[in-house]
C-alpha cells in the first residue's frame, strides 16, 4: 500500500487519520472491504489503538461503518447515494460561487492562484495533490460566502463525498473533463459573473455525476 511508511509520534492522531483516510478515498481499501487494522499498525509501526480511534472519526465522516464482529468496513454507495448526494453539494456550492462573485478581490485572487497551481498538477499527472488542492479550492469557494451555515453543512456532506470525487478522475478523459469544468468556473469568478458561474459549477456537477454514476455502473 502507498503512504505507509512508520511515522513519528507528534501529532500521532491527526496522522494515523489522515492516512487511513487517504487510503480510503483512493481505494486501495475499496468499498465493501473490511479495514485491516493488524496490517496497517505493523506498517505504519503504531499499535492499533490509534488505528481505532481514527476509525471513529472516519466513521463519523461517513467513510467506513463500524460493524459488530467484522470491525471497520469502508463505506459503499449506490449509484443513487452518490447522485443524490452530489446534487445537493452542487446546490450548496452553486450558490457559494453565485456569493464568491462578489468576495474581495484578494480572495478571488487567491482561489485563482490555486487554480493555477492545480492545472500543474494535471500536467505532472500527481493525481492526489491535484485532489487535495481541488477540494481547498471548493472549500474556499464556500468560505467566500460567509455563511457559517452554508459551510457546516458542506463541511459535513464533502468529508463523506471525498472517495467518491477523487473517483470521479479515475480516467484520463475524466480527469481532463474536471479540469477543463474548473477552467470555466474560474473565468466566470475573474469576471465576477453571477450568471456565468451559476451556469460553470451546475454543468460540473452535472458531469461529475455522469462520471461517478457511469464508473459505478460499468
Amino acid at each position: 500500500m502507498a503512504n505507509m511508511d512508520p511515522i513519528a509520534r507528534t501529532s500521532l492522531h491527526s496522522e494515523v487519520t489522515a492516512r487511513l483516510r487517504s487510503l480510503i478515498v483512493e481505494s486501495q481499501i475499496k468499498p465493501g472491504e473490511r479495514v485491516p487494522e493488524l496490517e496497517i499498525s505493523k506498517e505504519l509501526g503504531v499499535s492499533r489503538t490509534p488505528i481505532r480511534e481514527a476509525l471513529k472519526v472516519l466513521a463519523s465522516e461517513g467513510l467506513v461503518e463500524l460493524l459488530p464482529l467484522r470491525g471497520a468496513v469502508v463505506k459503499s454507495f449506490s449509484p443513487k447515494d452518490a447522485a443524490d448526494m452530489l446534487e445537493v453539494m452542487g446546490m450548496l456550492e452553486s450558490f457559494a460561487a453565485q456569493k464568491a462573485c462578489k468576495a474581495d478581490q484578494k480572495r478571488i485572487d487567491h482561489v485563482l492562484a490555486m487554480h493555477e497551481k492545480m492545472k500543474t498538477l494535471f500536467v505532472k499527472g500527481k493525481r492526489p495533490e491535484y485532489f487535495e488542492l481541488n477540494q481547498q479550492i471548493h472549500d474556499a469557494m464556500v468560505d467566500m460566502a460567509d455563511n457559517e451555515s452554508l459551510a457546516m453543512v458542506h463541511q459535513t456532506l464533502s468529508k463523506r463525498m471525498r472517495s467518491l470525487r477523487y473517483s470521479g478522475n479515475s480516467t484520463p478523459d475524466n480527469w481532463r473533463g474536471a479540469l477543463d469544468d474548473h477552467e470555466l468556473i474560474a473565468q466566470a469568478l475573474a469576471q465576477r459573473d453571477v450568471k456565468k458561474i451559476k451556469k460553470a459549477v451546475n454543468d460540473h456537477f452535472v458531469n461529475t455525476i455522469e462520471r461517478v454514476v457511469k464508473r459505478d455502473k460499468t
